[in-house]
């Protein structure tokens, strides 16, 4: 079995950790004019630092900062883009869970310029985690997807005088994201990970359903996706791993959509321009292995069969189970693990310890090495 000494690696994870109680109080200080954003800022830093240290306590090879930094996974660096701003109207999703229904609100975007970027996004967080991590361990930057500045608000979000032609949006966008990928890459970052609930949300008859009520093509919206992807990538440098990370909602430990990647898994497996895919496989919501078998060789697959929905710990053997049956479709040298999603993508978390999240990523470390072997 070949030992991985790039990313992905084969025991990974998606990039949110459940923020200390003392970072969420300082947030709250800062929100209300307690404390300074340079305040704000020092504490986040050392919250970051002890986070690092868990991550390499579990025996990663991969850190993020938790994104420590951010309320949401994707609002936080979609906002930043040039020529998009907050709307007055409110996005509303509604999520579930084994015991009912909850809405997630947060502010629509509106394009209501030429999108652009103006400076790489994140950069001095990114350079910030740089410092901290152990030699041995690969930083990695996770940013939302070039599909998610589209899928919340589709054509409707696009003010019509500045964008005729979609078309012309979608150029714009695939250049933003090229610039941004250019400019991590110039900052050292070799792992950078595309993160996207629109692939998997569209396998949902239900989310395809809303997509066409409101005027957009949802049975070939995937393939537009595929293209801009692409597209933001047509120049990736060298050295620079790209993955991608496919979520079907997580806030609060409750999910947004359901099915298999039988819809979407033909073109986006065989024709997306990344390096690797983590997929969501911690229940039967996420639908079987079978439409792995269009993943190519040489594109990394990372099951997220560990849950970070719920603080029980999965049964190892259970986990050996799964990687065998994913390896009749897909060889087991493309395989890695990981935990289905983030455990915090937004700021609130999901409902679980931070001893319980550090176990599950012990967990995966533990059983990838008895899979593949004692590195990587």
């Amino acid at each position: 079995m070949t030992v991985r000494t790039t990313p992905p690696f084969r025991a990974d994870h998606v990039g949110s950790l459940l923020r200390p109680p003392a970072l969420l109080a300082a947030r709250a200080d800062h929100a209300n004019g307690k404390i300074s954003l340079e305040q704000l800022r020092e504490i986040e830093d050392d919250a970051i630092r002890e986070v690092v240290r868990m991550q390499r306590a579990a025996g990663l090879q991969s850190a993020t900062d938790g994104e420590f930094r951010r309320t949401s996974w994707h609002m936080d660096f979609i906002y930043r883009l040039g020529g998009i701003s907050k709307a007055d109207e409110k996005i509303k999703v509604q999520f579930h869970n084994a015991e009912g229904d909850l809405e997630f609100t947060s502010a629509a975007l509106h394009v209501d310029g030429p999108v652009r970027l103006p400076e790489t996004i994140f950069a001095e967080d990114f350079t910030f985690l740089q410092s901290v991590v152990d030699d041995g361990v690969t930083p990695k930057l996770t940013i939302p997807s070039p599909s998610m500045v589209h899928y919340r608000g589709g054509r409707a979000a696009l003010d019509p005088a500045v964008y005729p032609d979609e078309d012309q949006f979608w150029t714009d966008l695939s250049a933003a994201y090229a610039a941004q990928v250019a400019g991590v890459a110039a900052l050292g970052c070799t792992y950078l990970q595309f993160d996207d609930t629109s692939f998997a949300y569209l396998n949902d008859p239900e989310q395809r359903a809303l997509l066409s009520a409101r005027g957009d093509d949802a049975e070939h919206q995937h393939l537009r996706y595929i293209k801009q992807v692409n597209a933001a990538l047509a120049n990736k440098p060298k050295g620079l791993t790209v993955t991608t990370h496919m979520c079907r909602g997580n806030f609060r430990s409750s999910w947004a959509a359901s099915g298999g990647y039988d819809f979407v898994a033909e073109a986006l497996f065989s024709e997306l321009a990344v390096d690797g895919f983590f997929l969501e496989y911690d229940d039967a919501r996420s639908g079987g292995f079978a439409p792995l078998r269009f993943v190519p060789p040489g594109k990394m697959v990372v099951l997220g069969l560990v849950t970070t929905k719920r603080g029980e710990l999965e049964n190892k053997d259970d986990l050996k189970r799964r990687i065998d049956e994913a390896a009749q479709y897909v060889p087991l040298d493309q395989l890695c693990l990981s935990p289905q999603c983030g455990f915090s993508s937004t700021v609130e978390g999901n409902v679980l310890t931070r001893d319980e999240q550090a176990a599950k990523l012990a967990l995966i470390v533990e059983t990838a090495a008895e899979v593949w072997g004692d590195a990587g």
